[in-house]
């Protein structure tokens, strides 16, 4: 016999537990604290119901009326640490604030290194989400743009400081496995890098070394990407 067809529904219209019995045990911030500790600590991929079932101390079968599905469980991590995001009063310039933002998000996101792997417009519009874009909204009221822009904007910003952490949590994560130190493995591979450079194979690539071969400041990297995102709209 065919079972019943799916039906898409949002978590957040649902009763924060179904099902009869008893009074509700845990809370949905019950839940997602202990989801989010667990990827925290061992990452993403450690998160499952019956991970979450045994940390709350309960079966699996009672989460899931709590939570339907594993990705309801990642919507109400996403949502927990949306919460983590300070709301301040907007100052006026909006170019200041959406770089607050950004490093806020930033912050956020080396906490929770699992994050970027969530970053999806599907866990975007949970309770503390929205409250996020919201303020990120009020932060551009100073700027004459219809609010498709100003939403374009806001997805702009967060995208280059999600790829931006992404590649910092790579890096990190590649060092902590090396066999050697990092300051071995730069030393080897820039070695290998001048010894192809001056090859004579790549002379623009000789160029641009021989105009700074100094070590890149990733701070500054940042910066100049997030001013000119913002630029561009201005």
């Amino acid at each position: 016999m065919a079972g019943r067809a799916a039906v898409p529904e949002v978590i957040w219209s649902r009763p924060e537990r179904t099902g009869r019995g008893p009074r509700p045990a845990f809370t949905r911030a019950d839940i997602s604290a202990a989801a989010v500790r667990i990827a925290d600590a061992e990452g993403l991929d450690a998160v499952s119901m019956r991970r979450v079932a045994g940390e709350l101390g309960c079966g699996t079968m009672s989460l899931y009326n709590y939570v339907p599905r594993k990705e309801d469980l990642y919507e109400l991590m996403m949502d927990a640490v949306s919460g983590e995001h300070e709301l301040w009063e907007p100052s006026g310039d909006w170019h200041a604030d959406l770089v607050r933002v950004a490093h806020q998000t930033r912050a956020l996101m080396h906490r929770h290194t699992w994050l970027p792997r969530l970053m999806s417009p599907v866990y975007g519009f949970s309770p503390n989400a929205l409250r996020y874009l919201e303020h990120c909204l009020a932060c551009l009221d100073p700027y004459d743009a219809p609010y498709g822009t100003k939403m374009e904007l806001v997805a702009m910003v967060n995208g280059v400081v999600a790829t931006y952490v992404a590649n910092e949590i790579a890096t990190a994560e590649r060092t902590r496995t090396l066999p050697w130190s990092e300051e071995q493995e730069n030393a080897t591979r820039l070695a290998y890098l001048g010894r192809q450079v001056a090859s004579g194979a790549y002379p623009r690539l000789a160029a641009s070394f021989a105009e700074d071969a100094g070590p890149i400041d990733l701070e500054a990297v940042f910066e100049r990407a997030l001013t000119r995102v913002l630029d561009g709209f201005a």
